[in-house]
């Protein structure tokens, strides 16, 4: 059965700015002006999916005559993208949401900045061993992300559920008391794109997945026991760059681009159960 719970919201910047130390001095020059009879080649690291996916449809329809190219590559990690970004392998990422954004610019140093909300992927829980989320048993064992920012996020999505109480914003599995966890749930603690295979283990009861893993996979929210709501989500995923390269023209372009729309209406009708949502 799928069920919906909604997230307190919480505002996202249209562009946000962070100092700190460490970003490459590699980082490639900024891109002043465009000439559409000589394109500019902007290049952008990304998840397959969605993101990826939806970098093809820009590349594919929407950027002749605007004076800039696309060049995708994809990273099947969540750490890998940034680092080419710090290290100026890459002019942008599109792959992550605001609380994990923050999180790596405070714990690695990296001078970026990002843009609005492109797409929000729903984050859920999938079992092979049950048909609801009220039939996790006491000590059932949760498959859970071991990234801070997901964690918290997907420790308030098993909130919603029933099935822990009182969860904060800065929740991990380390922190839970017995009262926030009555049922005594036992976590199983990975990376995230491993959590899939956890999915598989019959030991676990619950798995709580990415969205672009459940895409990846060829899973789909339908199935999910617990499926978070778009309604005031804070974790859209947003295009990245350095802070250096703030007024490249390039960016400004594929930032412009990204919230066509075109865009829009390409999410909208490739998934329209809402497994990836526009979030404009």
């Amino acid at each position: 059965m799928r069920k919906q719970f909604s997230l307190a919201a919480a505002g996202l910047a249209t562009l946000l700015t962070l100092s700190a130390c460490g970003a490459g001095d590699s980082a490639p020059a900024a891109v002043e002006t465009l000439d559409p009879a000589s394109p500019a080649t902007v290049s952008v690291g990304a998840s397959p999916v969605p993101h990826a996916q939806i970098l093809e449809f820009v590349r594919d329809n929407l950027t002749e005559g605007t004076g800039i190219e696309l060049e995708i590559q994809e990273f099947d990690d969540y750490t890998t993208p940034n680092i080419a970004l710090s290290e100026g392998d890459l002019d942008a990422n599109y792959f992550q949401h605001l609380p994990y954004f923050e999180s790596q610019v405070e714990n690695q140093g990296y001078e970026f900045a990002h843009g609005e909300g492109v797409h929000i992927e729903p984050y859920a829980a999938f079992s092979e061993k049950h048909d609801d989320a009220s039939a996790i048993p006491e000590g059932g064992r949760v498959a859970i992300t071991n990234d801070p920012s997901n964690q918290a996020r997907a420790l308030t999505l098993l909130q919603e559920a029933g099935l822990l109480e009182n969860i904060e914003a800065d929740a991990s599995v380390l922190s839970l008391t017995d009262e926030q966890n009555p049922l005594g749930l036992e976590f199983v603690e990975n990376q995230p794109e491993l959590l899939l295979n956890d999915l598989q283990d019959p030991t676990v009861d619950l798995a709580i997945i990415n969205g672009n893993y459940i895409l990846d996979a060829g899973l789909s929210t339908d199935d999910a026991l617990v499926v978070e709501s778009v309604e005031g989500n804070p974790y859209a995923n947003f295009l990245a760059w350095n802070t250096s390269s703030e007024g490249d023209a390039r960016i400004a372009k594929l930032e412009e681009l990204l919230h066509s729309p075109e865009v829009k209406q390409y999410i909208e009708e490739t998934w329209p159960n809402g497994d990836v949502s526009p979030a404009f």
